[in-house]
């Protein structure tokens, strides 16, 4: 007969008396001396007596909780008014100061962003590795003051741009030179924002005391202050600073993120006696390293019968990462836990080279990771389309009716992407308020729906969001044709009658996208990354931005490349009422609508970390089996 055989981890362990031995990779998180705590080292011999002692250091730490946020969302707050006030209308910009074409600024754009995101990760590895939350958070804001001062001095020293273009049809570029001054400050910026994204929600959750339940509460509290300030930031800059900037002065708009920089940095520095500074712990990539290294080494070994009890393992009274559980998928890596008689053992119990022996939390983490990569290259194509609509929709507003009333005000162009950060501002508020309690009755989850779910709800409303800006484009383009223009827009063309409100549509349902998709992924990647891991988890939400910019930019020079010269025209040329844009957004939907049937299937496969408490394996026995078992057992 057939029987179902179900056992817990711990339950099999404690059966078969089997013995547990091994260490940690990455030692115990430390803390920097301060005026107000003392260090506490790290575990090195993993006795009792060590334990000990780390937990009673643990117990000296001050956490500050709220008493020390003052100076830490303030100063996330005008660090991104200042970072977002200077990058928001950079495409403008562009081409308004430095005589650039949009192609050439898009791409200029995307690169830079990609670089940005890309730069998160080189971030979080160092953060990690060397120089722990503080310290690259202390570079980070002065990195960013001082981009912000350069991208300042390109506007107001007549030197450091070219002549201004005017109504002229050609422009005098910029030279080498002030290309070379305007690329050192986008470098520092980079600099800046790459090590803030990743750097700051982290830092922010450790002035908590994670174990007590206030703790816990002000960690989701500060997750969504952090959130609030991110939209603020955004509505302010893309409205207020943009008007500015775009009405008044380049020069007034730029000194007000610079300015708001500079607060920023006294802000943060004013609390340096009162954080809470986890120093770098080790980087956790050697781990994963050394478990591929180890099963490669070991591919030629023959699969274990019972990898939950036979693969070696250990879990450490002071592990910082919770106990994963043995899963049966990516088998191939389970090799590297299996121990063989060249395997030497110290002393203590550990492996003598963790090159060629890991413990099986070490696979199952590394297990965690792999799972996660479709998802996120999934998420990476899904940016593709905001970042679109962070771009083109400048280029379409600029050539569309901006007026709003009878007295002549005119909307700035870059200002209409802040419908986007509108639109999902408030959805975030309905999801939650509505949405989730509504679903919750239907499916039983606290959550509403799965993490998965919310992330491909996100990309479906991206298809639509591609789709509409298509048949709006065709719309404003027919306008320009065939009805009376408004006038023309220096060195673009004629300006359609169309209200540029018709792109609201588009951005809002682009907004829509991000309040699923976004937040969405950023949960998803701390819940399913190790613990020790928190900062590349959300350092791999921005490097998918990342990804999606540079393909963003290859996609926009290869259209242009290649329908340069085709009958149809040029489907990206300078004056839009030329171009064919909406084959583009058709295009751009396509793409994107086979991004999510991907997405669905990899979903289907997915197992998220810590749903199976306990495995379940089916094993076939027979009754004279079972009746030598129970007569052993007697």
């Amino acid at each position: 007969m057939k029987s179902r055989v179900i056992h817990s981890h711990r339950e099999r362990r404690d059966k078969h008396n089997y013995t547990q031995i091994g260490t940690m990779e990455r030692k115990p998180f430390d803390v920097e001396t301060t005026e107000d705590h003392k260090p506490y080292s790290s575990v090195d011999d993993g006795g009792s007596d060590s334990v000990d002692s780390f937990e009673n250091e643990q117990k000296k730490l001050v956490y500050r909780g709220w008493k020390v946020m003052p100076f830490i969302i303030g100063n996330e707050t005008f660090e991104k008014i200042g970072i977002i006030g200077t990058l928001s209308n950079l495409l403008v910009y562009l081409t308004s100061v430095f005589n650039l074409k949009s192609v050439t600024a898009a791409t200029i754009i995307n690169a830079f962003s990609g670089t940005i995101n890309f730069g998160t990760f080189l971030a979080a590895f160092l953060c990690d590795t060397y120089f722990g939350r503080y310290k690259t958070l202390s570079v980070a804001v002065i990195a960013c003051f001082l981009g912000s001062l350069v991208i300042l001095l390109t506007a107001a020293v007549p030197g450091l741009h070219p002549i201004p273009c005017g109504t002229q049809s050609s422009c005098q570029g910029p030279s080498e030179g002030q290309i070379a001054f305007l690329l050192m400050g986008l470098a520092l910026l980079v600099v800046g924002a790459g090590g803030i994204r990743p750097c700051n929600l982290a830092f922010g959750a450790d002035q908590f005391n994670p174990k007590s339940e206030s703790g816990k509460k002000g960690i989701n509290s500060f997750f969504n202050w952090y959130f609030f300030t991110f939209t603020f930031a955004q509505i302010i800059s893309l409205t207020l600073v943009v008007y500015i900037q775009s009405n008044v002065s380049w020069t007034i708009g730029l000194s007000i993120p610079v300015g708001l920089m500079f607060l920023a940095c006294v802000i943060f520095f004013a609390g340096h006696k009162l954080y809470v500074k986890v120093k770098a712990s080790g980087s956790p990539l050697a781990g994963i390293g050394h478990v591929i290294a180890a099963a490669i080494k070991k591919r030629g070994l023959k699969p274990v019968k019972q990898p939950w009890i036979d693969l070696y393992n250990h879990i450490p009274h002071n592990y910082a990462n919770s106990t994963l559980k043995y899963t049966d998928q990516l088998r191939f890596l389970d090799k590297a836990a299996i121990m063989t008689p060249e395997d030497k053992l110290n002393s203590d119990g550990t492996a003598s080279d963790p090159w060629k022996l890991c413990t099986m939390q070490k696979v199952e983490e590394v297990k965690c990771i792999l799972r996660v990569i479709p998802i996120w290259f999934a998420c990476a194509i899904y940016y593709l389309a905001i970042s679109m609509q962070m771009t083109y929709p400048v280029f379409q507003a600029l050539q569309s009716d901006r007026r709003l009333g009878s007295g002549g005000f005119k909307i700035p162009a870059a200002t209409y992407v802040v419908f986007l950060m509108s639109g999902m501002t408030v959805f975030i508020i309905i999801y939650d308020r509505v949405l989730v309690p509504s679903l919750k009755r239907v499916t039983g989850l606290d959550t509403g729906i799965t993490l998965l779910q919310r992330i491909g709800a996100g990309i479906f409303f991206a298809v639509l969001s591609l789709l509409v800006s298509g048949f709006i484009e065709e719309r404003r383009r027919t306008f320009a044709l065939t009805r009376p223009t408004l006038g023309s827009e220096p060195r673009t063309g004629e300006i359609s009658s169309m209200s540029a409100m018709w792109l609201i549509p588009q951005l809002v349902l682009a907004g829509v996208a991000e309040a699923f998709a976004a937040i969405g992924q950023m949960e998803f990647y701390y819940k399913q990354f190790p613990e020790n891991m928190k900062s590349f988890a959300g350092s791999i939400f921005y490097v998918g931005g990342g990804v999606s910019s540079y393909l963003a930019s290859f996609l926009i020079s290869t259209v242009h490349r290649t329908t340069e010269h085709s009958p149809t025209g040029n489907w990206l040329a300078e004056d839009l009422n030329k171009a064919k844009l909406d084959y583009f957004y058709f295009m751009l939907t396509g793409l994107m609508f086979v991004n999510f049937l991907y997405f669905l299937l990899m979903a289907r496969w997915y197992r998220y970390k810590g749903t199976h408490d306990e495995v379940s394996y089916v094993v076939d026995t027979v009754d004279e089996e079972t009746k030598q078992q129970d007569k052993n057992s007697v």
